[in-house]
């Protein structure tokens, strides 16, 4: 099987990458191996030196990064430049925090010596989307290299380019070759290194039905998994809100990455009283967006990934009408090259039409209207999805109620949704489980280990 790197905004094969045969697949996976066993021994000092090196290079090659991420996947420049700066970041956040996050942690018993000791699992299969090609790889890479692991990295098949340069990053940064391997293979054999005792564990950023078949086969083989899955997550704008903030945050969260981000802001939720005026503002802003070439510095918005990304995304949106939603803007492909789809808001939405019930991963805003605070907060629990949210008010008594009701696994009050390293990121139902970043993301991926060394005089003297 062919992998192919075809740019987005013009549909032109760029490259051409044969999958794995079986034979290379063990060879890859017998290097992790050894290289875990002698890798595992390293002092917090030099894995942080190393990675300390690794976010330099970052840093210093954002742009041939984002002009790589640009061309692979069709998001801006800038924000593809950006994203590198991320993972940067994201490195040097691990450099400076992962020895204090995996200390020793002493236990109180009288008598004795214990303490909590956390320990490398081994080589992890990290099962990556192609939507934030760096930055998803990266907030893995980083947790897990600074605890000892060592990773198995199963790319995207449209964004081979990207997971072979993070490969390069990783080796000349210092790590030993097979810190960081590429498997250039198809969905159809990833069950295979799943289930191949030398893989302790397995992470996954993707669809739902990716998640399923991923926890299913970890699960069957009895090894830990992390699943970043789905959202259709809400953005709720009740009547004390900062008019202004909320309608910018609402139009940037969901065109996001060319509205291809699982916290994008998916459902619009406003309150009635301000319905109206929010509507007119929002489909304003989302009309004025200019769609086009991501290498122009002046577009806001590039193509979708895929061709048939587009086509789910148009299939969505017809059905949705069909069923009875109103288009406001947008709403069919744009002529030409390239997978082009316009900022599209649909309101008027019945329940069992795909805008109320699927996610739509294109740059496609549901609208809702609540009557009140109760209402708001059951649209916004009406979903399959936990994973982030968002809620625009000034009002003290509804921002707790929102924290404490809203479904989900990250709630942000006047903010719009993002990750960062300092703050867990993942969510709940279908969404998935475990925590990717802070503390939370660098033990997910650990042995916690008890010692107990007994001091007790009993103990000396022999007795039971």
């Amino acid at each position: 099987m062919a992998i192919s790197s075809v740019n987005p905004a013009t549909g032109e094969e760029i490259r051409t990458f044969d999958a794995l045969t079986d034979d290379q697949i063990d060879e890859k996976l017998q290097r992790a191996a050894d290289t875990f066993r002698e890798y595992r021994k390293t002092s917090f000092e030099e894995r942080a030196r190393i990675l300390s090196h690794a976010a330099e290079i970052l840093d210093g090659e954002a742009e041939e990064f984002g002009r790589l991420m640009t061309g692979e996947m069709g998001k801006t420049l800038a924000a593809a430049t950006a994203e590198a700066q991320k993972c940067a970041r994201g490195c040097r956040y691990y450099v400076e925090n992962a020895e204090r996050f995996l200390a020793d942690e002493k236990i109180e018993i009288e008598g004795a010596d214990a303490y909590i000791h956390y320990q490398p699992l081994g080589p992890i299969l990290a099962v990556m989307p192609w939507n934030f090609p760096f930055w998803q790889v990266f907030r893995h890479v980083a947790p897990a290299l600074m605890s000892g692991n060592v990773v198995l990295l199963k790319h995207a098949s449209n964004v081979p380019q990207c997971a072979l340069a993070i490969e390069d990053i990783v080796r000349r940064a210092g790590f030993p070759e097979g810190a960081v391997q590429t498997l250039l293979i198809g969905s159809s054999q990833v069950q295979a290194v799943i289930d191949d005792p030398r893989v302790r564990a397995a992470t996954l950023t993707g669809s739902e039905g990716a998640g399923r078949q991923v926890g299913s086969e970890a699960g069957e083989n009895i090894k830990k998994s992390v699943l970043e899955l789905g959202g259709s997550d809400p953005l709720i704008v009740m009547p004390s809100a900062d008019m202004e903030a909320a309608v910018t945050a609402a139009v940037t969260s969901r065109t996001l990455n060319n509205g291809q981000s699982c916290i994008n802001a998916k459902r619009i939720i406003v309150h009635d009283e301000i319905a109206e005026e929010f509507e007119d503002r929002y489909v304003d802003a989302m009309a004025a967006l200019k769609v086009g070439d991501p290498m122009d510095e002046d577009t806001d918005m590039g193509p979708l990934a895929t061709s048939d990304i587009l086509e789910d995304v148009d299939g969505q949106v017809r059905k949705s009408v069909e069923a009875g939603a109103r288009v406001l803007t947008g709403g069919e492909p744009l002529d030409g090259p390239g997978n082009f789809y316009p900022p599209t808001v649909l309101t008027d939405i019945p329940e069992d039409s795909p805008a109320h019930r699927e996610e739509i991963f294109g740059p496609v805003a549901s609208m809702f209207r609540a009557r009140d605070i109760e209402d708001a907060i059951r649209i916004a629990n009406d979903s399959d999805f936990g994973l982030g949210s968002s809620a625009w008010t000034n009002d003290d008594e509804e921002q707790r109620r929102f924290v404490e009701e809203i479904e989900a696994g990250m709630v942000y009050i006047n903010r719009m949704t993002e990750s960062t390293p300092e703050a867990p990121f993942g969510g709940v139902k279908n969404s998935g489980y475990g925590r990717e970043l802070s503390h939370f993301g660098i033990h997910e991926f650990v042995s916690v280990k008890t010692v107990w060394i007994d001091r007790s005089e009993e103990a000396a003297a022999g007795v039971e």
